[in-house]
């Protein structure tokens, strides 16, 4: 059996990171009397590292001439259901205080958006690469990817620490989170015109 390299390890081991922030978040009730603001933190901290190892294992496979198939699939997976995850549980139940005011300023449609978004270029992406055309991701899919990221922990904090953080920093989440999902949409366009090529020979197979 082939050794599975380490940046594919680095790969499944942020997967394993990704189940273990989901238990978390879902343990989070803002409802409760004195909601587990320490749970909050560590599922931050965690995906954090999780989110940082996404260009850790990107880098030494390209270093050490590691780059697989497995990884090229599984890495944008395992990164997918991170984030997505992440967004789903910030728009949830858990995330209103009792009042049921919303606290983290994701709102279900943004999730939706976010969603649709990534379900296109996945499913470009698979055209493109069957027609034997790369569809690597550019700096436009890896900038959305770290804002979304730093929005998450942004989110996570204020919410957890709204009195401890400057008013300014609370007071600019909404329209943090509005510049995420706007960016993600925006990050999509590029890849429509790399696959524009594929697109344009299936209109013609399909008048």
């Amino acid at each position: 059996m082939k050794k599975i390299n380490l940046p594919n390890q680095i790969t499944l081991a942020r997967l394993v990171m990704a189940i273990i922030f989901f238990f978390g978040m879902a343990q989070f009730d803002a409802r409760q009397a004195e909601p587990n603001i320490l749970l909050l933190d560590v599922c931050a901290g965690l995906f954090a590292v999780a989110a940082i190892t996404d260009a850790i294992d990107g880098y030494l496979a390209r270093k050490q001439n590691q780059i697989t198939s497995f990884g090229r699939m599984f890495d944008p997976f395992v990164d997918k259901i991170l984030v997505i995850g992440a967004y789903i549980f910030l728009a949830g139940d858990g995330f209103h205080d009792p009042a049921g005011r919303r606290l983290s300023d994701v709102a279900d449609w943004m999730v939706v958006v976010i969603l649709g978004r990534e379900l296109l270029v996945t499913c470009l992406r698979g055209a493109t690469e069957a027609s034997g055309q790369d569809f690597s991701a550019n700096l436009h899919g890896k900038a959305k990817m770290v804002l979304q990221s730093v929005t998450v922990v942004w989110v996570m904090l204020t919410v957890g620490h709204s009195e401890a953080f400057p008013r300014l920093l609370v007071m600019l989440r909404p329209w943090m989170v509005y510049l995420t999902v706007l960016v993600t949409v925006l990050s999509g366009f590029p890849y429509l015109r790399m696959a524009r090529g594929v697109l344009s020979q299936t209109s013609r197979s399909n008048p």
